[in-house]
């Protein structure tokens, strides 16, 4: 069972090895949202702990017998487990604005381009390191009287079995790994007055974490069954299942999110990647995910949400559609502007950028389409040159993955913006290779290039190649 969480919404897939190769269906999805308290804001874990079980149970009450369990979600969010066991308080969510200039008053203890070479990792406010600082200057009593802190798909595998671990990947993206040594780096831990013993030591994905407490063993139905620590970070487990057949590839991880990459046995880290932020994220078996956010469809859901609000529902498939028809819209916008991040109001936003540049206002809806899809392959062709200059192999394909695969019409603007194949699939790749790294860990598969053998065969991809 692969539980995927994302910011909006986690989902339950089932997948089944077997001698007539492998499967996997969903058997449950379910919402998650961030409560507004006071001024904060934070995630429900409860309730996504109840989800779990619900999704469980049903399951259970099915006869359904399963082997194990692994969890994945987003990055960078943390519990505080006091020393009772109980969790303190609901964790933090990343996009809290409490860590609006924390950064720069940080480095004035570790200097950017110091705190960049331990860790490799990217500089985005959000990071586990500016949240830790955040929560100390606030004397968050949680925070200073935890005894432990659990990173998000840890402490939901806490809250099923009351076992504790620390999952590679999900760590690395805290900011607070050392690149060289992928253990919790000492400087960090100084310059944030943290003692080490809050955070549990590094462990590799696929490690045991325990078996379902007793009680949810009764309450499922399911008995104690093994929750694996897979590939925690959602990206990192996607990019698990990437079904590429050599290394000569990059990925894009294509939702509200875009995230372009390649996988590399060591970081990458000097002065361009640091001037480009680069980040240098941990993979399965010590491999990097050497790779940059772009925002991705953040843009179309935000239109598609205003729009509704106005009585103009469009489909996904209907805005591909409008776009398609109005392709030679000549108006482009950079995704990545910080304009975009939070806006009031983002078809505003988005004009008043395009008056900026120059360019005449759309007319309609469908220009408004066509000039972020045609914006945002423009931005991965940016993406993908500065990777081909860092990246120690020549790059033969970009492949799509997650649910921004199933826009035919943006792969084929991506493929020809970036002159080489774009394969697209699988899109439920963060469920699949969280699924590859259980199967692993009950020696179903040798290692990462069989499972993406096993999702090649299992799946249909399309690929699309430059028409221009």
């Amino acid at each position: 069972m692969a539980f995927d969480l994302g910011a909006t919404s986690g989902r339950a897939v089932l997948g089944t090895f077997g001698e007539d190769g492998f499967t996997f269906r969903e058997v449950g999805r379910f919402p998650n949202q961030t409560l507004e308290i006071g001024g904060k804001y934070y995630w429900n874990v409860y309730s996504l702990y109840e989800h779990l079980l619900q999704c469980l149970s049903e399951l259970g009450g099915k006869g359904y017998l399963i082997d194990s369990i692994g969890i994945d979600t987003w990055g960078v969010d943390f519990g505080c487990v006091g020393h009772d066991g109980s969790l303190l308080c609901l964790p933090r969510a990343y996009r809290d604005p409490y860590t609006e200039g924390v950064a720069e008053r940080f480095f004035k203890k570790v200097p950017r381009e110091r705190l960049y070479t331990l860790t490799g990792i990217q500089i985005m406010e959000f990071n586990t390191i500016f949240q830790m600082a955040a929560q100390d200057e606030e004397g968050c009593a949680a925070y200073r009287h935890a005894k432990h802190l659990l990173f998000m798909p840890d402490l939901l595998g806490y809250l099923l079995t009351g076992k504790k671990v620390c999952e590679y990947t999900i760590a690395t993206t805290s900011g607070l790994v050392n690149q060289t040594t992928q253990q919790f780096d000492p400087e960090l831990f100084e310059s944030l007055n943290l003692s080490p013993e809050r955070l549990l030591p590094i462990s590799q994905p696929g490690k045991t974490v325990g078996r379902l407490r007793f009680h949810v063993a009764q309450v499922t139905g399911l008995g104690e069954v093994p929750v694996i620590a897979v590939a925690g970070h959602d990206t990192a487990s996607a990019v698990v299942a990437v079904p590429a057949a050599d290394e000569n590839f990059a990925y894009l991880s294509s939702g509200t999110w875009s995230l372009m990459g390649i996988e590399v046995p060591e970081p990458v880290v000097n002065k361009q990647s640091m001037e480009l932020n680069f980040t240098n994220e941990g993979g399965i078996e010590g491999t990097t995910r050497f790779l940059k956010n772009i925002t991705g469809l953040w843009l179309v859901e935000q239109c598609r949400k205003q729009w509704k609000a106005k009585g103009r529902d469009y489909t996904y498939q209907e805005m591909v559609e409008m776009a398609q028809s109005a392709k030679a819209y000549p108006g482009r916008v950079n995704p990545d502007d910080p304009r975009f991040a939070h806006p009031v109001n983002m078809e505003s936003e988005l004009r008043n950028a395009l008056a900026d540049r120059g360019f005449t206002a759309p007319a309609n809806d469908a220009e408004m389409l066509s000039c972020i899809y045609h914006s945002l392959a423009d931005r991965y062709k940016e993406v993908l040159d500065m990777l081909q200059s860092m990246a120690p192999f020549p790059i033969a394909k970009l492949h799509v993955i997650g649910g921004g695969s199933a826009n035919d019409l943006l792969n084929q603007w991506t493929a020809d913006a970036l002159g080489i194949p774009v394969v697209a699939g699988p899109t439920e790749a963060t469920a699949l290779g969280n699924l590859m790294v259980q199967a692993k860990a009950a020696g179903l598969v040798s290692d990462r290039w069989a499972m993406r053998r096993m999702v090649r065969e299992s799946i249909k991809t399309t690929e699309f190649f430059p028409k221009s």
